[in-house]
């Protein structure tokens, strides 16, 4: 037998263990992850639900169940992420569509938090010119953010009507 041919036949062996070895490293790494983020939604959803009973018990103040929307949006990104995660260790492939979704998600959320932050900021007889600035910065981050949800929300509707899928 000559010595390439024995060469190939060992490199193809190394590679072929090497191959299964990232296999049961990368399916060690999506377990754990999964369960991680499982974990970490069941966290998020316990505590929307304290923020939830804290807001009847406030008789629905407005800033708790703002702060209730918002740990129930990042619970849903979350999900999504798992989801994400789920799909990509089934079908061992990247799918973009999660991941705009996560992103519609978060930048909700953060709309939620401008407003809310600048609800509490535009009390009477606080306003100044450090102030003005501030509501133009707000302004501008609020149009961005709401480019940004059309971009998606587009890119979203494209990908579902795609005829390759």
């Amino acid at each position: 037998m000559p010595l390439a041919e024995t060469t190939d036949k060992t490199v193809s062996r190394l590679g072929a263990t090497a191959d299964r070895a990232f296999l049961k490293l990368e399916i060690f790494a999506y377990i754990i992850l999964g369960l991680m983020l499982a974990l970490a939604a069941l966290l998020g959803i316990f505590s929307a639900g304290g923020s939830l009973l804290e807001a009847l018990r406030e008789h629905a103040d407005a800033d708790t169940l703002v702060v209730t929307i918002d740990r129930l949006l990042f619970v849903l990104m979350i999900v999504e992420i798992l989801h994400t995660v789920r799909v990509s260790f089934t079908s061992g492939t990247l799918v973009c569509e999660p991941f705009l979704v996560v992103g519609l998600i978060a930048s909700i959320r953060r709309v939620l938090v401008i407003t809310l932050e600048s609800s509490r900021a535009n009390q009477p007889g606080r306003w100044s010119p450090d102030s003005q600035g501030l509501f133009n910065a707000t302004m501008l981050e609020l149009g961005v953010l709401g480019g940004l949800i059309l971009v998606m929300v587009i890119s979203i509707f494209m990908l579902r009507h795609s005829p390759r899928r």
